[in-house]
């Protein structure tokens, strides 16, 4: 089946799941610096904690995100706290290494690293600040568009 129509949703369909991505990494710093919803994961968390530090990332980093500012950049950074994520706070968390994500509960970190990995090639789509700013082009350029 050919479903190439699709494809003149795509830059939009971009925004929107940037959007969400920084949505869903900003819920877990209101979650974890403001106790709100309460968790019980992150009850005891301070702010001059690792946990303290990846909330203020995902809050302030995360916000970022969902408006399209500095989406590059931005996603670069969560993909890289995603991954620090998932290596200190799951993979190592006990005596020995536990490698499966579905054993130690890093599926979402490994998921969120990967999202932002690739929203750092794409970009933040037509609908974002960075777009209006001018800042991205409406093409789908990337990491290895002619410029």
């Amino acid at each position: 089946m050919d479903f190439s129509f699709l494809s003149r949703f795509q830059p939009v369909l971009l925004s929107l799941f940037r959007f969400i991505t920084g949505l869903l990494l900003f819920q877990y710093g209101i979650a974890k610096l403001f106790k709100f919803p309460p968790v019980p994961m992150f009850a005891k968390v301070e702010l001059m904690s690792l946990y303290g530090a990846a909330g203020t990332i995902e809050l302030v980093v995360g916000g970022l995100l969902m408006i399209g500012l500095f989406t590059r950049l931005t996603a670069f950074i969560l993909s890289g706290e995603m991954a620090f994520a998932y290596f200190m706070g799951h993979m190592f968390r006990g005596d020995a290494p536990v490698f499966l994500p579905l054993l130690n509960g890093g599926t979402a970190a490994i998921l969120f690293c990967f999202a932002c990995l690739y929203l750092s090639a794409a970009g933040g789509g037509p609908i974002s600040v960075d777009a209006a700013m001018g800042k991205e082009s409406g093409a789908a350029g990337g990491a290895f568009a002619r410029r």
